[in-house]
C-alpha cells in the first residue's frame, strides 16, 4: 500500500473555503450579534458556530484520509513493520552522522538525540511518509518572540512596554508554532507536538492577557475596583499573572525532566526557559507599593530568556544543515550518562 500524495489540491480548496466562511461569518457577528452594550449575545451565535464546525471537521477528516495511509488508524506498529528497514552505506551513514551526533549511525537509523530534530531520546526515521522536519520552524517561532519579550524584559534602550511582542505573538510564536507542534503530531514525535504546540498556546494566551485593556478581551480590568486603591487593583494582577506564569514554570520543568538523557544544548534550553519563568513568576508575587513587579527579577527573567532564545536558535539551526546547504556541521555534546554517551564510551574502550 502507498502513501497519498503530499500536495492534495482537493484539501487544500476546503481549507481555504472554511478561512472564507470564518471571515465572512465574523463580519455578519460584527454587526448583527453584539448587544447595545458591546458584548456578544451567546444565543445568537450558536447556529453560526455550527455552520463553522461542519465544514471544518468535514475537510480535516477529508485531509486527513488524503495524507495519511488508511489502516495506520487501527494498527500503527504493523504499518511501521510493514515497510523494509532502510539500510544505509557506510559513507552515507558518516554523512548523515555529520549532522547529528557524529557517532555514526546503526544499520536501522537509529538516531540519537537531537534538539534539531525535537527529540529528547534515540529516534527512529518513520519510512512510510515523507515529510519535512517541522521542529526548526517552531524553535524559530519561540525563539524569536521570546527574544522580543525578553529584550523588553531586560529594558532593553529604555523599553519596558511589552505591546510590540503582540503581534508576533499572535502570529509567529503563537499560530506558527501551534501548526509546527500538530506537524510534529504526523511526525510521530510527543515530546515535540506537546512542547510546541504548549508553547503555541502559551503565546496566543499571553497576547490575549496583555491586550486585555480593550473591549475584545478585558482580561486586565476585569480586576478593576472602585472600591480598591489603584496600588492593590496592580497587586491583584501582578498576583494573577504571577499564578499563569508559576503554571508554565511547573509545564517547563516537566519537559526539562526529559531532557535529561538528550544533548546539552537541548537542556540547556530548557533549562534557561525553566529558570525565565521561575524568576518571571517570582516577580510578579513581590511587588512595590503600587503593584510593579520586582524590576530586579523581572530583569533576571529577561537575561534567562535571550539565553533561552540563542539556544532555541541553535537548536533550530542544528535541525536546518545537512549536506545539501552546508559545509560544516552544528557540535552537539551529548551527556555521559546517554545512550549515545555510553556508547561513545564502550567504542573507545573497544579501540583502546
Amino acid at each position: 500500500m502507498g502513501c497519498a500524495r503530499p500536495t492534495d489540491w482537493y484539501s487544500l480548496h476546503t481549507v481555504a473555503n472554511m478561512w472564507l466562511q470564518v471571515l465572512y461569518l465574523q463580519l455578519r457577528m460584527e454587526r448583527e450579534f453584539r448587544t447595545p452594550t458591546g458584548a456578544w449575545e451567546p444565543t445568537a451565535l450558536l447556529p453560526f458556530l455550527l455552520v463553522i464546525v461542519q465544514p471544518g471537521l468535514e475537510g480535516f477528516w477529508r485531509s486527513y484520509q488524503n495524507f495519511v495511509p488508511y489502516n495506520i488508524h487501527y494498527n500503527q506498529d504493523a504499518l511501521y513493520d510493514s515497510y523494509p528497514s532502510v539500510k544505509m552505506s557506510a559513507e552515507a551513514a558518516a554523512k548523515e552522522a555529520g549532522y547529528t551526533n557524529g557517532a555514526g549511525v546503526p544499520p536501522e537509523v537509529m538516531l540519537p538525540p537531537h534538539g534539531g530534530a525535537f527529540y529528547p531520546g534515540p529516534y527512529k526515521k518513520k519510512q512510510f511518509r515523507q515529510f519535512a522536519n517541522p521542529a526548526p520552524l517552531g524553535l524559530c517561532a519561540f525563539a524569536l518572540t521570546t527574544f522580543i519579550l525578553s529584550l523588553v524584559n531586560v529594558g532593553s534602550r529604555g523599553i519596558h512596554t511589552n505591546s510590540i511582542v503582540i503581534g508576533c505573538a499572535y502570529a509567529y510564536g503563537g499560530l506558527v508554532q501551534l501548526l509546527a507542534g500538530m506537524w510534529e503530531m504526523a511526525v510521530g514525535n510527543t515530546f515535540g507536538a506537546t512542547a510546541l504546540s504548549s508553547y503555541g498556546g502559551f503565546w496566543i494566551s499571553f497576547a490575549i492577557i496583555i491586550t486585555g485593556g480593550n473591549q475584545s478581551y478585558g482580561v486586565i480590568s476585569a480586576y478593576g475596583s472602585p472600591d480598591l486603591p489603584a496600588g492593590t487593583v496592580n497587586k491583584h494582577v501582578s498576583s494573577a499573572l504571577g499564578f499563569y506564569l508559576t503554571g508554565w514554570w511547573i509545564f517547563t520543568t516537566i519537559l526539562l525532566a526529559c531532557t535529561l538523557r538528550s544533548t546539552v544544548a537541548f537542556f540547556s534550553l530548557f533549562f534557561t526557559l525553566d529558570l525565565a519563568f521561575l524568576m518571571l513568576s517570582i516577580a510578579h508575587f513581590i511587588t512595590d507599593d503600587v503593584g510593579n513587579p520586582s524590576k530586579n527579577l523581572t530583569t533576571a527573567g529577561g537575561v534567562f530568556g535571550l539565553m533561552a532564545a540563542f539556544l532555541a536558535w541553535y537548536c533550530a539551526y542544528a535541525g536546518l544543515v545537512d549536506g545539501s546547504n552546508s559545509w560544516w556541521s552544528v557540535p552537539v555534546l551529548h551527556f555521559p550518562w546517554s545512550e549515545t554517551g555510553k556508547e561513545k564510551r564502550r567504542a573507545s574502550d573497544s579501540a583502546a
